[in-house]
């Protein structure tokens, strides 16, 4: 600060006429350097004129200006409070918050006397800061204790609202208990401070409790009560503050109404929801955004596009709502192609779209895309983010480049658990069980704890490397050594451990030691296993366990039916599938995709629908001519429907994987790599297909189905046919 040319004003001569007048004209801070300049010269009383004139320019855009009006005020002869305020005050309104600490500190040292406008001043300035602003806030607190002022109200708010601004909801509830007059202000600071800490149930319990003391809430802290209810989903407290407003003939003003919108949106009450946003004119940006949100959320994706259309000004959150709907409902192409719109009307995403941006491209599985989208994070300095690289590590695992994926898990500095967990998860579902568990134990040594997911990433790793001795040990040092209570995924991954092994009756041992009834998956993993392994008699066993718990789980039918199937068991096939149509139970369809050049292409099973159709059936015979030389046959016995021997072999050619392939085919380069995505599990045939297909036609093929995947190449897969 610029003191070391200042001198105290002295105080021995009375103020000219004319300097008072350039003082009062003065509209400049080189002009008032100027007349101070004159003053010291002069040795004039002038200090509290001009003092408070300068104070009362619009300095807080600039801080060295700033500066100069606090060494001004330091070096008067009798500087009072009240000057030493409005110093406060326009620092306060500058951008950075410490400035104002810095000059609180200058005053105390320099022993001016504060008083109760001044202590708010500063601890509003401590909310905003960072850093050691906890120090600073009980520092300040204190000193207001020394000066007699930690029971002013005023104050004592002031102090409520800083310790809940920087976190510290437990130390601000002390203060507000230690009250003796809480005022309506004081109640809304602190039921603010409880919602932006996250302390949600806190918030409702003590709004209860002002309602209870008799202060009747206004319409901001209704909103900021409806706001914690919709963060909790607590549709039953939200319908009650709903109830109370329309007892108390409250007014219901565009902020409140909004409010009562994103809680019932956020509570999944979109019928509530609707009527409140039908009475609404004019519908504002955040009701839209919440109904957006709140049908995005159900799965109504095509109603909140629908309303998204319709919003004449979209802000970043609301595009972000948007993208974040298709994301969220298995629509990643959408969400990609709604992402660029955004690029193209000059929106700037942020972390959260960025998030679901990627997740979209891990879930299409598309590597050109994913490459894209790293590029566009790394240009626009999202890298640092620890969320964003954690999301970048599951997204490239999922587009099958674990090349791309652990050089970033190598690349971050700081690694969390989520960090290390992405990272086993990433070798898991390619099938690489012990580098997962080498993973697992490079993070203990780091010091890093595990935590339920990273466990279950681990088993799902085993399960799938066939490491069953090592699953066991894990699964008991999660429970021995972590002290973890194991969850109903925890023993599906154990039982689909031991299934996958043929250890069948130990998995059904498994299941029934649990300690509390196992659900879906646990049973559905049996089921699977009873699948893989053609067991009819506990299969049947388990089929019926698991639709005593659900009678419409679809996955059930489909895997008896496979088990009768396999079995040749074709009058208990039909009577299966006719129980399915009887109940309105849809299979899944199978469909695949394939990613060239930037764009992807599906296919379902026998699908003439794509452009290049002739040119694919065309590509599909020359492979099984090629394929057939070195050996394969069609393995018609993974056709689970009763048809003769003919219509087998064609049905089981058509399978949408073999047509993903047939078109990248056409569209690659000998040595070159084919990245192809199923959403179910691939048959043994169209495994045996794929392994010959990367010998003959010297492609990598990388398939990814639902479990796991599947890396070919000359003619071996990397799961060893064990999946």
């Amino acid at each position: 600060m610029e003191t070391a040319t200042l001198k105290p004003l002295a105080a021995t001569l009375p103020t000219p006429p004319s300097l008072n007048h350039r003082i009062l004209t003065a509209t400049a801070v080189p002009h008032f350097k100027q007349i101070h300049a004159q003053i010291l010269r002069s040795g004039l009383d002038i200090s509290a004129p001009f003092l408070s004139r300068l104070l009362a320019l619009p300095l807080a855009s600039s801080p060295s200006s700033l500066d100069y009006a606090l060494s001004v005020l330091l070096h008067s002869p009798s500087p009072d409070f009240r000057l030493a305020n409005r110093a406060l005050r326009a620092l306060s309104r500058a951008a950075d918050p410490r400035r104002t600490l810095v000059a609180y500190g200058r005053l105390r040292r320099a022993g001016l006397a504060l008083d109760r406008f001044s202590f708010p001043t500063v601890l509003r300035a401590v909310a905003r800061a960072r850093g050691v602003a906890g120090v600073v806030a009980r520092e300040v607190h204190g000193f207001a204790a020394k000066t007699g002022l930690d029971t002013d109200p005023f104050v004592q708010t002031a102090v409520v609202g800083a310790y809940a601004a920087l976190g510290r909801a437990a130390e601000a509830r002390m203060v507000f208990d230690r009250m003796h007059h809480r005022d309506l202000v004081a109640w809304g600071v602190m039921l603010d401070g409880y919602c932006q800490s996250g302390c949600y149930n806190e918030a409702l319990q003590l709004f209860d409790e002002m309602k209870s003391s008799g202060i009747v809430p206004d319409q901001v802290i209704l909103a900021t009560i409806l706001s914690a209810c919709a963060r909790t989903r607590n549709l039953t407290s939200g319908g009650a503050v709903h109830s109370y407003i329309v007892e108390s003939n409250l007014s219901i003003d565009a902020h409140l109404q909004s409010a009562l919108i994103s809680m019932y949106s956020n509570c999944g009450s979109m019928h509530t929801a609707q009527r409140l946003y039908d009475d609404m004119s004019p519908k504002n940006l955040v009701a839209s955004t919440a109904m957006v949100f709140g049908y995005a959320k159900l799965g109504k994706i095509a109603v909140a596009r629908s309303i998204f259309d319709q919003m004449t000004d979209k802000d970043l959150i609301c595009w972000s709502a948007m993208i974040s709907g298709y994301a969220e409902s298995d629509q990643p192409n959408e969400a990609l192609k709604l992402f660029n719109e955004m690029q193209l009307l000059g929106v700037k995403p942020d972390q959260i779209t960025m998030l679901s941006v990627i997740s979209s491209c891990a879930n299409m599985g598309a590597i050109d895309q994913a490459k894209w989208v790293h590029i566009f994070v790394d240009k626009n300095g999202f890298h640092q983010i620890l969320s964003i690289r954690n999301a970048l590590i599951d997204m490239y695992s999922k587009c099958g480049s674990l090349a791309d994926a652990r050089t970033i898990f190598d690349d971050t500095a700081y690694k969390d658990v989520i960090t290390w967990t992405s990272m086993i998860t990433g070798f898991a579902m390619h099938g690489n069980g012990r580098a997962a568990l080498a993973v697992f134990d490079h993070m203990i040594l780091e010091g890093v704890k595990p935590n339920g997911v990273t466990f279950i990433s681990l088993l799902y790793a085993c399960s799938h490397a066939g490491l069953v001795d090592e699953g066991r040990r894990i699964f008991e040092s999660m429970i021995r050594d972590y002290r973890l209570e194991p969850k109903h995924e925890h023993f599906g991954c154990m039982v689909d451990l031991l299934g996958r092994a043929r250890l069948l009756q130990e998995a059904l041992e498994f299941i029934e030691s649990m300690p509390f009834a196992p659900n879906v998956v646990v049973w559905g993993s049996l089921l699977g296993a009873c699948r893989i392994h053609s067991d009819v008699n506990l299969g049947e066993l388990v089929a019926r366990r698991l639709l005593e718990l659900d009678p419409n789980h679809d996955g059930a039918y489909v895997l008896l039916s496979n088990i009768y199937a396999k079995a040749s068991r074709w009058e208990d096939v039909r009577e299966v599938r006719n129980l399915m149509k009887n109940k309105g139970v849809i299979k899944e369809a199978g469909f695949s995709w394939i990613e060239l050049n930037g764009h992807v292409h599906e296919f379902m099973m026998g699908d003439k629908s794509h452009p290049r159709s002739s040119e694919i059936y065309g590509k599909l015979d020359e492979v099984v001519k090629e394929l057939e030389l070195v050996g394969y046959a069609p393995d018609t016995a993974t056709v689970l429907v009763d048809l003769q021997e003919e219509e087998k072999r064609e049905a089981i050619l058509l399978h949408s994987e073999k047509l993903a392939l047939s078109l990248g085919l056409i569209d690659s380069k000998k040595g070159s790599s084919i990245h192809i995505a199923k959403n179910i599990r691939v048959c043994n045939d169209c495994h045996t297909f794929m392994k010959l297909a990367s010998k003959v036609f010297e492609r990598e093929i990388v398939l990814r189905d639902r479990t796991r995947f599947h890396h070919y190449k000359d003619g071996v897969c990397s799961c060893g046919d064990f999946w």
